[in-house]
């Protein structure tokens, strides 16, 4: 699953791929948000754990994943 987090005064966003379910992330930062620690923490599929300031996230959007797909298309003439 994908997790985008907006933080203030930064123009881009944080993307983290996460094997947490949608439920398990969004109790995370409801947490975090919330006052219990003030720190946002999620660790993503590769075992790298992230840690943004609560007071510093400006929006989360959760969802799956961009399955890209690589290759060509057969065009009809």
């Amino acid at each position: 699953m994908e997790v985008k987090i907006g933080v203030s005064d930064s123009p881009r966003e944080l993307i983290v791929n996460s094997e947490q379910t949608p439920e398990e992330v969004e109790a995370l930062v409801a947490g975090a948000l919330g006052g219990e620690g003030g720190v946002l923490a999620l660790v993503d599929d590769k075992g790298r754990k992230f840690l943004i300031q609560a007071s510093k996230v400006a929006y989360v959007e959760i969802g799956p994943s961009d399955s890209r797909k690589v290759g060509f298309a057969a065009t009809s003439s």
